[in-house]
């Protein structure tokens, strides 16, 4: 079981930790060397410098998390990433993107024969311990690829994720929830 995740900012280093020390084999990368460097010495969690070093060491249909701020951080990487990416591969947002450009996203990658999850996810920095609250989109193959992090993930494998329905819907339930908060 293995998974690339891209943002090595709190929440995405904590999510990192959390897949590695829950059995999954994690390739990460940040562009700041200092983001890298905070998660030397993680057993099961691999940095590497760059998205082709990222994409080189993963195998097979690929499972990719990112966990960037919506907007120019996530497009920019995207851009980068794209063309590193092949038919099969699971692109899972986990930024807070307005769901209807999640709509669009989906769409955009179905047809390059990508899978797409638009994740919404709560936790913060209690997540690593106390698991994170997951908002998926996308179709059921798509969520039935991410699903094996999902549990990790989670408070338990059983509770605390949920596939919400089609592209759009994690980001859409994400929004709901950051207004009720």
């Amino acid at each position: 079981m293995k998974i690339g995740v891209i943002g090595l900012g709190r929440m995405g280093a904590n999510m990192a930790r959390r897949m590695a020390r829950g059995g999954a084999r994690v390739i990460a990368f940040d562009r700041d060397p200092a983001a890298r460097a905070a998660l030397a010495g993680e057993p099961k969690l691999q940095c590497v410098e760059g998205l082709a070093a990222l994409a080189a060491h993963m195998g097979g249909e690929r499972v990719l998390l990112v966990m960037l701020p919506a907007g120019a951080a996530t497009e920019a990487t995207l851009a980068e990433l794209l063309p590193l990416l092949s038919a099969g591969d699971t692109l899972v947002d986990g930024g807070n993107a307005f769901y209807k450009d999640s709509m669009a996203r989906s769409l955009e990658l179905s047809q390059r024969g990508l899978r797409y999850v638009d994740a919404g996810v709560s936790g913060g920095i209690h997540g690593l311990a106390n698991g994170y609250c997951l908002m998926l989109g996308g179709t059921p193959k798509s969520v039935e690829r991410f699903e094996p992090f999902a549990r990790i993930l989670a408070p338990a494998p059983d509770r605390g994720w949920l596939h919400c329905g089609p592209s759009g819907a994690g980001h859409f339930a994400k929004m709901i929830h950051n207004g009720i908060e």
